[in-house]
């Protein structure tokens, strides 16, 4: 699917909601509650979530809203009027309760899951305690189970349309960084940098960032580490100035790094970019159908512990992607689920040691069924300014 038709193109949540009610009968789960504002209600629902908030927004009987659904029946939303009112200005079509701010919100929301009969009770594991309280308490001797795993295994295969959403969002991350590479000079500081790719983004298309936007410099000179993301120092001349930044187009998002370097790098920088490199690439190697993540991290740490420089790799080198940053599966030790044709992920394998070198690279993969593309395009040769 072109981008053009994808930007406009209506979600066909139906069909999205059968492939649900499939899977939920499956596991025997009678009936789902799904909270509002998160991914898994925009994909089954096509009711956006508001921009995220670095606190918590809360309001009165803000737990309930939500909604149940169940395989043969019609979702029932059940939504505060806060919500309604700057969420949903347009309104929202389906079968609906609201509650006010003077409601009793336990009365109107064992009301509605009085609705739903069953006692395999799904909710997922970002549910206000509060839903998961309410429903043992309403119906005694219910099951209530996590269905993490159900609702994230059909979202990780992504169909041409939300493909298209993400080539554009990676698309609009590689432009960025082109534009902004001339900016990495002595002086400019971190933030006002940061600054200019989250304006640059919001430019070309993107509703905002996917993620807090980091851009932090490492070198020589330098003994911060990578867990400062930025700050207000100004850069300097032999530096390694990482970005990871993702855009948002359509709710769907892109993570996206690279690393440059102010001035002319030295060996270690060198002989650090180009192991980076390779790591990323072994892991896109060892990424074909079948294979797990885990064995695409052990293919990228066995890159850099044959380097030497094992003890400056120390995240995993990726994750699934989509309607949010981080998806399940991971690309990180621990996780065995086979990959799949259709599913996005990063590969973000870094170096990073405080006082001496910081290199970092990461892209979107699509896998099909021939092995790991990237969605993104900026090339991966060295960048450095002012050499």
């Amino acid at each position: 699917m072109d981008v053009d038709t994808a930007l406009t193109r209506p979600f066909d949540h139906v069909a999205r909601r059968a492939r649900l009610y499939e899977r939920l009968d499956a596991e025997g789960i009678e009936v789902l509650f799904l909270p509002a504002d998160q991914a898994d209600f925009e994909y089954y629902l096509g009711i956006p979530r508001r921009a995220p908030s670095f606190g918590a927004i809360a309001y009165t009987n803000h737990w309930i809203s939500g909604a149940f659904l169940a395989p043969g029946r019609e979702p029932l939303l059940v939504l505060t009027r806060h919500f309604q009112e700057f969420d949903l200005p347009d309104g929202v079509e389906g079968d609906l309760v609201t509650a006010t701010e003077t409601d009793d919100g336990r009365a109107v929301f064992t009301a509605a899951f009085d609705r739903f009969p069953g006692t395999r009770v799904g909710v997922t594991s970002r549910t206000w305690a509060e839903v998961g309280v309410e429903l043992a308490r309403h119906r005694p001797g219910i099951d209530l189970i996590i269905a993490d795993p159900v609702l994230a295994g059909i979202r990780a295969i992504k169909d041409d349309h939300e493909i298209a959403l993400m080539r554009r969002a990676a698309h609009i991350a590689d432009e960025v960084l082109r534009e902004v590479t001339p900016l990495v000079v002595p002086g400019m500081t971190e933030i006002e940098l940061a600054s200019e790719v989250e304006l640059r983004m919001r430019r070309h298309g993107s509703t905002g960032p996917s993620f807090d936007t980091g851009v932090w410099g490492m070198g020589p000179h330098l003994g911060r580490d990578a867990s400062v993301r930025v700050s207000t120092d100004a850069l300097t001349a032999g530096t390694g100035v990482s970005f990871d930044y993702g855009a948002i187009v359509r709710g769907y998002c892109s993570d996206f790094g690279r690393t440059v370097h102010i001035g002319e790098p030295s060996a270690e920088y060198e002989r650090v970019h180009a192991i980076v490199m390779a790591a990323q690439e072994a892991a896109r190697v060892a990424a074909v159908p079948g294979a797990t993540g885990g064995q695409a991290h052990k293919a990228a740490r066995a890159v850099i512990d044959d380097a030497g420089y094992g003890e400056g790799f120390r995240h995993r080198v990726g994750h699934c992607i989509g309607l949010d940053v981080h998806e399940h599966p991971f690309l990180s030790a621990e996780d065995n689920t086979p990959l799949r044709p259709g599913m996005l992920f990063t590969l973000e394998p870094s170096i990073f040691l405080p006082g001496r070198v910081g290199v970092r690279v990461e892209d979107v993969f699509l896998l099909t069924e021939t092995g790991a593309e990237s969605i993104n395009t900026h090339p991966h040769d060295l960048l450095a300014t002012g050499r």
